[in-house]
């Protein structure tokens, strides 16, 4: 039976810390580096259509990655992504269209491709656009993953920390991530490859949050907005770090919450993106 449409679940990501790995082949480009999927997340329709148009929520948007999924794998589709996450803020929303679209789409045109065909359809789609480096591969895992190495699961190696927790976040502002990624990564890189060692050595959440705070700092990524909101939650006791690459904090449990921010809350999603039942 031929499917007129489909629908997609793909977790947020936020990423603690990353370290740039640059290669001609996008497949094998990307990041090392860790963070946590969110059960908070984009669901992502695609629609077989005369021609290609995006949404994002209520409003007409133009997603490259998105588009480059659909010229991958040759679809003329109508993509609609709707999120609760703040977008251009270190959520993941880019890659979670990229990714949604790749395994809605080869359900609806039958592509018949598998599901690390489509991860790496999508995590190339991802670096060509500049707008991400390991999100794509992160949201297909799920957890609190860990990117061992970079690119698509043809080349990667991925681990993570064994934990489920509950997660606070709170949004300052945007900050493009290719902004960033279009500037010099080479120090940055370097702290990102110290931090990971560190978090494989110890693979707890106190650790993340630790790696993830020092990377900020030495990495020069750290705003004096952001700052203060995660001096605040560890006067409280609490751990907290600063999202890559966004104006954004994230928290442990209750720790902004506690701190006196009014926050959102959600956990870490256990399971990686998933198509609805047809």
């Amino acid at each position: 039976m031929t499917n007129e449409s489909a629908r997609a679940f793909v977790p947020g990501h936020v990423t603690g810390f990353f370290s740039v790995h640059e290669a001609e082949d996008p497949e094998q480009a990307g990041s090392r580096g860790a963070g946590l999927t969110l059960s908070e997340g984009a669901t992502i329709e695609v629609e077989r259509a005369a021609e290609t148009g995006m949404q994002l929520n209520d409003d007409f948007a133009a997603i490259e990655a998105v588009t480059r999924v659909l010229d991958a794998l040759d679809a003329e589709a109508r993509v609609t992504v709707r999120t609760d996450l703040p977008v251009s803020a270190g959520f993941g929303v880019s890659g979670a269209a990229a990714l949604g679209t790749a395994l809605t789409a080869n359900r609806v045109f039958e592509c018949g491709l598998s599901e690390n065909e489509l991860i790496a359809i999508a995590h190339a789609a991802e670096v060509e656009a500049g707008t991400g480096l390991g999100d794509v591969v992160a949201q297909a895992r799920g957890g609190v993953p860990i990117r061992l190495d970079p690119g698509a699961p043809e080349y990667n190696r991925m681990d993570g920390v064994p934990a489920r927790t509950r997660v606070e976040y709170l949004t300052l502002g945007e900050r493009p991530t290719a902004e960033v990624l279009s500037g010099d990564t080479r120090g940055l890189s370097e702290v990102g490859v110290d931090m990971l060692v560190s978090l494989v050595e110890k693979p707890t959440l106190p650790s993340l949050m630790a790696a993830s705070r020092k990377f900020a700092e030495v990495a020069g990524l750290l705003t004096p907005e952001v700052r203060a909101v995660i001096e605040d939650v560890q006067a409280e006791g609490g751990e907290a770090a600063m999202a890559m690459l966004g104006e954004t904090v994230f928290a442990l449990g209750t720790g902004l919450t506690d701190a006196g921010y009014d926050a959102r809350a959600c956990e870490t999603h256990p399971a990686g993106a998933t198509l609805e039942v047809e």
